[in-house]
């Protein structure tokens, strides 16, 4: 399945969650770290669904969409 990140930077922070998974967000200082920090957090989000289902767990393809300054 496809993702899509939505990052925009809040303040001093930078914020990014998944479009398509509610509750997978996170806030980083910095842009470089929040791409990786919302792909854990989604992986993670994912691994719960997966054992719950007995599906076959596979990296998710993720489309990174910036809003605002960066």
């Amino acid at each position: 399945m496809k993702y899509t990140a939505i990052i925009q930077r809040d303040g001093e922070y930078w914020i990014g969650w998944i479009e398509e998974v509610p509750g997978v967000n996170c806030q980083e200082k910095s842009y470089e770290e929040i791409f990786t920090s919302i792909e854990i957090i989604l992986m993670e989000a994912l691994s719960f669904e997966i054992k719950s289902k007995s599906v076959e767990e596979k990296k998710p393809e993720i489309t990174f969409i910036t809003r605002g300054n960066n």
